[in-house]
């Protein structure tokens, strides 16, 4: 912990979401506090927030253990794991910081950019955010299909979600009290960050590799996350399905029309049973997915309606 003459009289809540980083967290630690002179000297101190989703490993006890080092550091430990967003969500409401940085503990974001980051915040931007300008270090099949999100989201939603953004931002206070203020139970920050708006400026760096332990992202919960994206902030998936039903509707009509025309001129009869078949099976899968996109904002609604809370701690600190 730097100590400094400057009177401090702000603070920088640096909100850490973790799940499995008993790793990561000491060398995340050890290289933010190397920007703490630069802060220092805009009489900023430092408050760090880690956030302990339900892991099942030793980082509770790791973070406890810098705690006893420096007390600015802070842990709150949830009862199973809620999630990312939950963390996201229970580290804003607990900072007390003018200023808010999000960040995760694998060292892929760089806490070198902090001090670039707040110079845009002290020049008079409200929010900061980052953004990958490349995936290195990714499997082609897994960037392939976030490139491909990232553009369906920008055609279907009003929401501003850029390619290749990172969770890593830095906000003022009345930003991060917006945030708070949309209190779904179905959250993506992502597109909760783009919809509340604010003057941002977007920071632009390589990809880089977790500094330790593995990533908690498999291809199946990414897949699920961007669900989760388009029925958090898009609607068009319903209109598709008034769509497809629309446009079945026509073509019944005028597959009647043609058959009844050519049995009438030709003499031929009408199609026969293969054609049945593949026209019943095709119209059928189509209603069955309208059916299931229905159904799956159904659910989110129902899930909406039960009021359960984001999170539930287990011990805080």
């Amino acid at each position: 912990m730097i100590t400094s003459d400057k009177k401090l009289n702000k603070t920088l809540s640096i909100v850490v979401p973790c799940y499995n980083e008993e790793e990561s967290v000491p060398l995340f630690y050890a290289e933010a506090v190397k920007q703490e002179p630069f802060f220092h000297e805009k009489g900023i101190e430092f408050e760090f927030i880690f956030v302990d989703d339900g892991s099942r490993d030793k980082t509770a006890e790791v973070v406890k253990a810098l705690r006893k080092e420096d007390e600015r550091v802070h842990l709150i430990s949830f009862s199973r794991n809620f999630g990312k967003e939950s963390a996201i969500y229970a580290g804003f409401e607990r900072a007390k910081g003018e200023i808010i940085v999000l960040m995760d503990a694998d060292l892929q974001d760089p806490p070198a950019l902090l001090p670039e980051m707040y110079s845009y915040i002290e020049s008079g931007r409200d929010f900061v955010g980052t953004r990958r300008v490349d995936r290195k270090g990714e499997p082609p099949i897994r960037s392939w299909f976030a490139r491909r999100f990232y553009g369906l989201m920008r055609n279907i939603s009003k929401t501003d979600i850029v390619d290749g953004a990172r969770d890593y931002r830095m906000m003022t206070r009345k930003v991060c009290d917006a945030i708070l203020s949309m209190k779904e139970y179905n959250r993506f920050s992502k597109g909760i960050f783009g919809w509340v708006g604010f003057d941002i400026k977007w920071l632009e760096y390589e990809n880089i590799e977790r500094a330790a332990g593995e990533t908690k992202w498999s291809f199946r919960k990414l897949f699920l996350y961007s669900l989760e994206g388009i029925m958090a902030f898009s609607t068009v998936p319903l209109a598709l399905a008034l769509f497809f039903g629309v446009l079945f509707c026509l073509l019944s009509i005028g597959a009647l029309i043609f058959g009844i025309v050519r049995t009438a001129a030709f003499g031929e009869p009408f199609w026969g049973i293969p054609f049945v078949i593949f026209a019943v099976a095709f119209i059928g899968g189509v209603q069955l997915l309208c059916t299931g996109i229905l159904g799956m904002y159904l659910s989110k609604t129902y899930l909406e309606v039960k009021q359960r809370p984001i999170y539930i701690v287990k011990e805080e600190l």
